[in-house]
């Protein structure tokens, strides 16, 4: 692998420290001024969510490796799990920072300046305190359940990203007991802001935090103690949740179980408000028993999402985006039949900017259809009251054969996914929990239809998931399609799932974990092959994240040969692009917009017959070998050519687009002088909104 000096330790990029990249990106959203107010607000919020899943999911597994084995060797870029830990902690530092100083540098300002201010306590009026003192009495203190700390009551276990308060105390109780410490939670089941009467609450929109109400009034909670003063704080735990496969007769019932514990699993971060004194954070360091590099000390409210509330309470829309107008697909006069026009030709959604919809009508068709039979569908997040759930359930009722591939362990949707896989058995849904070991991540519906006798298989296979509401923020392609090739490769893989057997071989589709990896490393290979042979040679792929060893050695490879590789990876992003010797001839860029890039597409030049793939999967080793992943070729050259239009479009971004430097860090694309900006997703919501303008 080692060229001009290059090894693998100084080729590849770090997994973690990559994704703390992406996280910055989404963070620097934020200082965009030509954004709407509160969509800058939004980026901080996502920045702050991002933040949560990061230390629950990535710093709380490398933390359980660490203490189950000591010596871990290192990984493909040279960083040992400890040396990752150290650097990622420490970047997460510096983000967290700059969080803060945007927050109150500029965001709140500016929101003041627009007539939205979350009021501090100490500017409150008198006739403010009036008000929010009987809010306190009668919707927050029944809700509290003080713990005052003694020997009785030891110090409780945090509820994972819980908001809680340390409080200090003086004085005796009625039993006489004098601890001089308690905790206070949050309540969970109230909003976290509330928001003033106009008569009190001055021009504008005035908010209060429900933690400065019970801040304020912490008195009245300790009747007869002196309360010298209380500091906020929230526990960050390992959030995944592990099962023994092998050893699980009842998946449906072990996942019930792990969801109890994965709000007390082991601690990774520890944040505080920075007014609180040395020897209140020396106590909950030892309680909460953490190590002081993981305290976080906040210069305003911790848990800064807590603001996302606003969201739902200002409606005005000089705030946000401009509200788009999607398209929906064009059906035959005669039928409007979701049938009649897949039987001519397939069609191709691309959403947001196509409507879900689309596909909610599809299912819904089949359900009320005499000729429909049978419909399998793969069911990963759904969301709650889905439309999709209640067409399957309708189809059922109608006397379908209907199977869900219901994912379980589709990380922090498990507790809605354990309800949706009870409520799909009560109408005799069949219910599958897909391959032990392996996560059922593919997208893929089927409609089996009687027609002259012989049965005709409809399908839809995704990019995304089946959930109507992540569909209106996500880009995504979906493919419907009566294929025949299409649909028997996709009846094989409901087969494979449902049943016991060797594994189908495949018409068209490649199918992670069998065919996928395989199918891609010979294509570049052949791309390389190409290349050498003076042929025509291009690869361009867009995914959420690249990290997978063999694949990156392939594109190096390839790269070195004289393949152009053009890169549009959103997050994670192993490859060390620009490099010469190594990978001149690759370029990774990263869309962060309004939008969250989700789309997944392989193009591939094959010496001038192109090959285009969608797929359910992104190029990580998780989805190339532990879970079932589909990807499909785009078969008919306009809709190829579409898609091809689209990727054209994001190579040209030079609005939202981050170039990955040789030492891995992003370059914002700017628009040259004299050079028209070009913002590829503001430019497709354009056009498809004239697109449906145009059908009405």
């Amino acid at each position: 692998m080692a060229q001009q000096g290059y090894t693998v330790s100084n080729a590849f990029f770090n997994r973690e420290l990559s994704l703390l990249e992406f996280n910055k990106r989404v963070l620097y959203q934020a200082y965009d001024a030509s954004l709407p107010l509160l969509e800058r607000l939004r980026f901080l919020c996502i920045f702050s969510t991002n933040l949560d899943e990061f230390f629950e999911v990535r710093v709380g597994g490398l933390v359980e490796m660490l203490e189950m084995n000591a010596s871990t060797p290192a990984g493909p870029d040279g960083l040992t799990q400890q040396q990752t830990l150290s650097e990622a902690i420490e970047r997460a530092h510096e983000l967290v920072l700059e969080q803060y100083q945007l927050l109150n540098g500029q965001i709140l300002p500016l929101m003041r300046e627009h007539g939205i201010r979350v009021l501090r306590r100490d500017e409150w009026s008198s006739a403010q305190i009036d008000h929010l003192h009987d809010y306190f009495e009668t919707d927050i203190l029944p809700l509290l359940s003080p713990i005052g700390l003694d020997p009785a009551h030891p110090f409780p276990r945090i509820l994972n990203k819980s908001l809680n308060f340390i409080v200090k105390l003086d004085g005796k109780d009625a039993f006489g007991r004098n601890s001089g410490r308690a905790i206070v939670q949050v309540p969970r089941s109230l909003n976290h802001l509330v928001e003033l009467p106009p008569a009190i609450g001055g021009e504008g929109r005035t908010f209060v935090f429900i933690s400065s109400i019970i801040h304020y009034f912490m008195a009245e909670i300790f009747i007869g103690m002196n309360v010298i003063d209380s500091y906020q704080f929230r526990l960050t735990r390992n959030s995944d949740i592990f099962l023994d496969e092998e050893e699980t007769e009842d998946l449906l019932r072990a996942v019930q179980g792990e969801l109890v514990y994965r709000q007390y699993g082991d601690e990774v971060r520890l944040e505080v408000a920075d007014t609180c004194p040395q020897e209140l954070e020396d106590f909950l360091v030892e309680r909460c028993e953490i190590t002081r590099r993981d305290v976080y000390r906040i210069h305003g409210p911790v848990n800064l999402n807590r603001l996302s509330d606003l969201f739902d309470l200002v409606k005005d829309s000089q705030f946000y985006f401009t509200p788009f107008v999607q398209s929906m697909p064009k059906l035959p006069k005669r039928t409007n039949s979701y049938f009649s026009a897949l039987r001519k030709q397939d069609l191709l959604l691309h959403h947001p900017f196509d409507s879900f919809h689309a596909v909610v009508d599809f299912l819904r068709e089949a359900a009320a259809d005499p000729n429909v039979l049978a419909i399998k569908q793969t069911l990963y997040r759904t969301g709650s009251n889905s439309p999709v759930v209640d067409a399957l359930v309708a189809a059922a009722k109608a006397g379908k054969e209907v199977t869900a591939i219901v994912e379980l362990r589709a990380r922090f949707d498990e507790e809605q996914n354990v309800v949706l896989a009870e409520r799909l058995q009560r109408y005799g849904i069949h219910v599958i929990y897909g391959v032990v070991g392996f996560k059922t991540h593919a997208k893929m519906l089927l409609v089996a239809r009687r027609e002259d006798s012989k049965l005709r298989y409809y399908v839809h296979l995704g990019t995304g998931n089946y959930h109507p509401k992540t569909t209106m923020l996500y880009t995504d392609y979906g493919l419907m399609t009566a294929d025949r090739e299409i649909g028997e490769d996709v009846y094989r893989i409901f087969l494979q799932l449902s049943s016991l057997g060797k594994a189908s071989k495949m018409d068209c589709l490649l199918y992670a974990p069998f065919t996928l990896h395989k199918g891609l490393v010979r294509r570049i290979r052949t791309e390389r092959e190409n290349a050498e042979q003076g042929k025509p040679a291009r690869i361009i792929a867009k995914m959420n994240s690249l990290y997978e060893e063999e694949l990156t050695e392939e594109l190096y490879a390839a790269a070195q040969a004289g393949v152009k590789i053009d890169l549009m990876v959103r997050g994670i992003c192993q490859i060390r692009p620009g490099v010469e010797g190594l990978s001149e001839n690759i370029r990774v860029r990263s869309i962060i917009g309004r939008l969250l890039e989700h789309s997944r597409v392989f193009y591939f030049e094959n010496s001038g017959t192109p090959e285009l793939f969608c797929s359910s999967a992104d190029w990580m080793i998780r989805n190339m070998f532990h879970r079932v992943e589909t990807c499909f070729p785009i078969k008919h050259k306009k809709i190829r050519d579409r898609i091809m239009e689209d990727l054209q479009l994001y190579l040209e971004d030079n609005t939202h687009a981050w170039l990955l430097q040789s030492d891995g860090s992003y370059q914002k694309v700017q628009p040259a002088e004299g050079e028209t900006p070009i913002d590829a997703q503001a430019i497709l919501l354009e056009r498809w909104a004239a697109r449906q303008l145009m059908t009405l």
